[in-house]
């Protein structure tokens, strides 16, 4: 992975990429890099990321990216994070001493007042 970050060139030119065999959403992921200006330095950081998150994620989010019909890195690794990251937190209970004892009364009429003065 070091050697592809300084020359990502050599996912396309390199001897031992050649006759790669990938799993089929990352090589779909790949054609369709294939064809823009940075779609080498693209492919490894998507390669980068099966290194932390393994390769049966990398390619769950490939799918996924490539069902909604986008097949961009960063959308990849954003899939990626997205899953890692824990769930959000439910609500939290408000203690009785921190709830209100008066419930405010909407009076907008107050603001005509301010106009008028």
């Amino acid at each position: 992975m070091p050697v592809l970050a300084r020359k990502p060139g050599a996912l396309r030119n390199g001897a031992p990429f050649k006759d790669w065999v990938l799993p089929a959403a990352l090589e779909r992921v790949r054609r369709k890099l294939a064809g823009s200006d940075d779609g080498d330095r693209q492919m490894v950081s998507i390669f980068s990321a099966v290194l932390t998150d393994g390769l049966p994620a990398v390619e769950a989010a490939c799918a996924e990216a490539l069902a909604e019909a986008v097949h961009s890195a960063d959308v990849i690794l954003n899939i990626l994070a997205r899953r890692r990251d824990p769930q959000p937190i439910g609500p939290i209970a408000t203690p009785a001493s921190l709830m209100s004892r008066h419930v405010p009364i909407a009076d907008c009429a107050r603001y005509d007042q301010l106009r008028r003065a």
